[in-house]
């Protein structure tokens, strides 16, 4: 990913901030049948086997999906938060200068890693009861799978695979944010945001 310096992700903590916000991910393999992408969440933890350096990514797919029969595939997982479009008009210095032009604004992180599959039930039980009480809470009155009976639950469960990314290189962040602007356009493009998304 093309990364100049003044858009790097500060820190490996706001990238998997990043991660942990927006979970939705697109999966991007090479496939038999070419270039395929999936959008999948995706949740970090960490892995005691690389000494915390990467961590793994873990998830689901429903069984009739190929992508988990692609175990030992590198893949590449890109998390995006929100997006704007940057008018020109934003910035305060376009009254004394006009030679700006519109871009776009976005942080961006992207992971490399070997696709597995989690063979353990207990292991996928797990990863859905950690991902749906984080999702849960705040709620007056959070789901949690035991809801579900246990007939149902049995059933859905046999229609998903468990998937783990191990990570094989550092995470990769780009948080393009007007940071090579002013700070009087890095402000006047703030303002415009918030009142463009107080409509």
């Amino acid at each position: 990913m093309y990364t100049p310096n003044h858009f790097k992700s500060p820190n490996r903590e706001s990238e998997l901030q990043l991660i942990a916000d927006f979970p939705l991910a697109t999966l991007v393999l090479n496939s038999p049948n070419g270039l395929d992408a999936n959008l999948i969440p995706l949740y970090w933890f960490a892995d005691e086997s690389d000494g915390g350096r990467f961590g793994v990514l873990r998830g689901h797919v429903a069984r009739a999906n190929p992508l988990w029969q692609q175990a030992g595939a590198e893949v590449l997982a890109i998390f995006q938060s929100p997006s704007h479009y940057i008018s020109p008009g934003y910035y305060p210095s376009k009254a004394r200068d006009p030679r700006v032009v519109p871009t776009w604004n976005y942080s961006t992180v992207q992971v490399r890693g070997e696709l597995k599959v989690l063979e353990s039930s207990e292991a996928l039980l797990s990863l859905l009861t950690k991902v749906t009480t984080h999702h849960e809470q705040g709620s007056a009155s959070p789901w949690q799978l035991s809801d579900a009976p246990a007939p149902y639950l049995d059933k859905m469960l046999a229609a998903i695979v468990g998937i783990e990314i191990k990570i094989s290189s550092s995470i990769s962040g780009k948080f393009k944010q007007s940071q090579n602007q002013s700070a009087e356009n890095q402000a006047g493009v703030r303002e415009a945001l918030a009142a463009n998304l107080g409509r």
